[in-house]
């Protein structure tokens, strides 16, 4: 047949072939050597989605992790943010122009000048110095923290900076000595902080005065609306001080609390920093300036973390 492009008698590729008589039908399926089993290309499309989706997965992660990276964050923006204290003195207070001044608003200036960036300082209270770490107010705290269990879980802590204890404090005539003879005492504390939460869990009858912040803790004991006042002993030493009428006899130590630096959880370049930061500081003597200074005593070996 002329137009035909195949010879007379030759079969194409797929041409079936003829069966002979009581031959079994075949049920291989006629492919040309193009063509590969469906097995072969669903296994071959599967290995390349997977390795998309895993080639994704590395590019966000890596993306996640160069945005999560707030020491980096903070050297390139030339800006950090640190939340400070001004009701905890010789730690954190206001001068007579308003002026911030203490312990941990000079440790923050110097951090700044460490990182060579701008110091920007935010206001906190003991209550909410972790929710600002945890919605990203602030990347460092400096602000007297002790370290607990409960507050590891949600934020990462540097080495200590500070030596300090915290204790209850009351009139020499209150026959307090310890959290099972508070009785109906009414115990002052700032909420949030690591002394309310140890009366608490110490003395769970105890009639706690619950603040919002160290201050006002310390106006209520002062003004006679608090029998005790549960506080830092550096805080406790400054405000016997300011007001000599008031008594300020130690009744018990509730723990050793060093003060540390607060950052996010799971910024570990940032607080390798900070810690070779604490480190180089107690080496040359700063800290143990900044401790004469403000809490009127010499700094003691601070415990390692």
């Amino acid at each position: 047949m002329r137009g035909a492009s195949m010879s007379r008698g030759r079969r194409p590729p797929c041409w079936p072939s003829r069966r002979r008589r009581n031959s079994r039908p075949s049920s291989a399926r006629c492919c040309t050597e193009a063509e590969e089993p469906t097995s072969t290309r669903g296994e071959k499309t599967m290995r390349s989605l997977f390795a998309g989706l895993a080639a994704l997965a590395v590019a966000a992660f890596g993306a996640a992790e160069a945005r999560a990276d707030k020491l980096q964050d903070i050297l390139s923006k030339g800006v950090v943010r640190i939340g400070v204290p001004l009701d905890a003195p010789p730690f954190g207070a206001q001068d007579q122009d308003r002026k911030p001044i203490g312990f941990d608003i000079e440790m923050a200036e110097m951090v700044a000048k460490g990182l060579g960036v701008k110091l920007e300082m935010q206001q906190i209270t003991g209550a909410n110095r972790i929710p600002f770490l945890l919605t990203d107010k602030v990347d460092i705290v400096i602000s007297v923290m002790g370290l607990t269990p409960e507050r590891a879980r949600q934020i990462q802590f540097t080495a200590p900076y500070a030596n300090t204890f915290l204790a209850v404090y009351g009139a020499k005539s209150s026959p307090v000595t310890s959290p099972e003879t508070i009785g109906s005492a009414r115990v002052a504390a700032a909420k949030g902080t690591t002394q309310e939460l140890a009366i608490s869990a110490s003395a769970p009858k105890a009639s706690l005065m619950r603040t919002e912040d160290d201050a006002t803790a310390a106006a209520a004991y002062i003004t006679g609306q608090a029998d005790l006042l549960a506080t830092n002993s550096i805080v406790a030493q400054a405000l016997a001080k300011q007001n000599p009428n008031k008594e300020f006899e130690r009744k018990f130590v509730i723990r050793r609390s060093p003060a540390h630096m607060g950052v996010q959880m799971d910024q570990h370049n940032l607080v390798r920093w900070l810690d070779g930061f604490i480190f180089f500081n107690a080496m040359n003597g700063e800290l143990d300036r900044l401790h004469r200074k403000y809490l009127d005593m010499p700094m003691d070996p601070l415990p390692p973390l």
